[in-house]
């Protein structure tokens, strides 16, 4: 049902072909930007322009700016921060109300998780999860990776995985993290076609995260 409020809110149906006969170039463009398609770019490439445009929602939305895409976002200006600003204006995925699809998203995920809390009759506020990463010194703000408990500051958007398993193809080191369920914007089987499906992946806010550190 919420699919399909999506679908009718924002047009997100592909137009049967005798309907784009009526409609200018402009318009049937408009049809290409959803939240799918952006999550769709996100499991390709985060630092694409897909990725550009949901780490702009969360800079939106929350006050989070990134620190990296492409390349480390430190001082400003730089030419790694005109590359990220262009990106994320995109008219090629940036339109379509893409940041009221992205609110939608966040919202449906929100009353999902407490839906399950209360479900299971939980009173959990976080969810376990793992991040594996290559680069991780640069990363870390308190503490030592070889110590095992270290605070480390992800990027404004991150993917986490369910299971330490999943987590450790895609880095040396493993990060055990307790994500707050506020920050959670998809998890698995959250909606039909969900496209990040494959990889048991979740995509939640970044920011400053105590963390158990595992070299895998």
């Amino acid at each position: 049902m919420f699919v399909h409020y999506l679908s009718l809110a924002f047009g997100l149906k592909k137009p049967a072909p005798h309907e784009l006969l009526g409609m200018g170039q402009s318009e049937q463009r408009r049809w290409r930007s959803s939240w799918r398609q952006l999550l769709q770019g996100w499991g390709m490439d985060a630092n694409g322009v897909a990725g550009a445009v949901l780490k702009g929602w969360v800079e939106s939305r929350f006050g989070m700016v990134p620190g990296f895409h492409k390349a480390p976002l430190a001082r400003f200006p730089s030419p790694a921060w005109m590359a990220y600003l262009q990106e994320k204006a995109s008219s090629r995925l940036n339109n379509n109300n893409i940041y009221q699809q992205l609110d939608l998203l966040y919202e449906f995920c929100q009353w999902a998780l407490c839906r399950l809390r209360s479900r299971n009759n939980s009173a959990a506020r976080h969810l376990k999860l793992w991040r594996g990463s290559n680069q991780c010194e640069e990363q870390v703000v308190a503490g030592r990776l070889q110590n095992r408990r270290c605070t480390v500051r992800l990027n404004n958007l991150v993917s986490f995985s369910l299971s330490q398993e999943d987590a450790s193809c895609f880095g040396d080191w493993v990060f055990e993290v307790q994500v707050p369920m506020c920050k959670v914007l998809v998890f698995p089987d959250l909606l039909p076609g969900q496209v990040l499906q494959g990889e048991q992946e979740v995509l939640a806010l970044g920011g400053d995260y105590d963390v158990m550190a595992r070299y895998a």
